[in-house]
């Protein structure tokens, strides 16, 4: 029997349920204001009190997202202000949830007497890493994509109106009467009536579209996000436009042209091929290189070398010392040649009007 710790998780809860199902103990450390994971039959849940509630939280998260998201903080010093404030304000509460499990002395003392095989975690809350360097547990960190929630109204409703599938459960105005499906179980069954997919090109996203072969209509927010949009535009497989000038008008445009065109259609779904071809699924891949650090104690073998570099040879002062020597010792021969070619000549010039 093996055990696996797993903190705050964000986007971790398949891989964890995975875990748990093939006879690992898993212990899942989250705050009491948790928006992420909460109790399960395969998983023991231990939670740890912090200094705001969870409608706190929730609150905060989509005020301070929305202002990221929604302003062009190109334009205007005051918008970056903004920007750089809402920042701050999800900062904080990453650093009192951190502060919540690392000063809590009997819930780390009794982490510590579990004597775990790995910890399971997503780096973009730094929470998790510290807690593995504190207790000497070797990591697996899985960053699978930004958290990324907008809340919409939805005041200018399609014409003919549409059935909306919305993601995060957020409640959309005007809508309440229709179904909510998250996009990766909608995808995921191969709907056929799904001919277009909307998305901010995050990372989760964008396979969830290539793996289900739907063409997509992209509006990067930020990040890795305009990167991921350009790869898939440049393969025929997407639309892209910018949320700073969207109008009713160029959504539709780009809708209509990935749905009626059928080389995005054909494109994404020999993509789809591409990418569905591997020799494992990656859930399976996942847990097996959680269990494997598990197994083999940390796998030390696996663990990059640059960690056993003295900060010397981490920064390459032995050889920017040593080229620097050569180039040192290379100018000293220069100039000394050169000094003594011209005594050499001068000395005969010096004969020649003597004579």
């Amino acid at each position: 029997m093996r055990w696996c710790l797993v903190i705050t998780p964000l986007n971790l809860f398949p891989i964890v349920e995975e875990l748990g199902r093939r006879g690992n103990q898993v212990v899942v450390v989250i705050p009491e204001a948790s928006l992420s994971m909460g109790p399960s039959e395969h998983t023991t849940t231990l939670t740890y009190p912090v200094n705001y509630t969870k409608a706190e939280l929730k609150a905060s998260i989509a005020d301070e997202f929305n202002t990221i998201l929604s302003i062009d903080i190109s334009t205007d010093l005051t918008k970056f202000q903004a920007f750089i404030i809402s920042l701050d304000v999800l900062q904080m509460f990453i650093l009192r949830n951190a502060e919540g499990l690392l000063f809590n002395k009997d819930l780390m003392k009794k982490l510590q007497e579990y004597n775990f095989d790995a910890i399971l975690t997503d780096p973009f809350e730094p929470v998790g890493a510290i807690a593995g360097e504190y207790l000497s547990i070797p990591a697996v960190y899985m960053l699978i994509n930004h958290p990324c929630g907008v809340d919409t109204l939805s005041s200018q409703c399609p014409s003919p109106f549409q059935m909306f599938v919305w993601q995060q459960c957020v409640t959309v105005r005007s809508c309440s009467q229709h179904l909510h499906v998250v996009n990766k179980e909608l995808l995921s069954h191969g709907h056929p009536k799904v001919k277009a997919f909307i998305t901010h090109g995050g990372s989760h996203g964008i396979y969830e579209g290539i793996c289900n072969g739907v063409p997509m209509v992209m509006l990067p927010l930020f990040g890795d996000q305009g990167d991921n949009v350009q790869r898939l535009v440049s393969r025929g497989v997407a639309e892209s436009l910018s949320i700073y000038d969207l109008t009713a008008e160029k959504l539709l445009v780009a809708l209509g042209k990935v749905i009626n065109d059928k080389s995005y259609k054909e494109k994404i779904t020999e993509l789809s091929a591409i990418h569905r071809d591997r020799p494992i699924e990656p859930l399976d891949l996942a847990v097996f290189w959680t269990e494997f650090v598990m197994r083999h104690k940390g796998a030390a073998h696996l663990r990059p070398a640059a960690h056993e570099l003295n900060w010397i040879q981490y920064h390459s002062l032995d050889v920017i010392g040593f080229l620097l020597l050569i180039l040192v010792t290379v100018i000293f021969v220069t100039v000394k040649s050169c000094m003594f070619c011209f005594r050499k000549c001068f000395k005969k010039t010096q004969k020649k009007k003597k004579e």
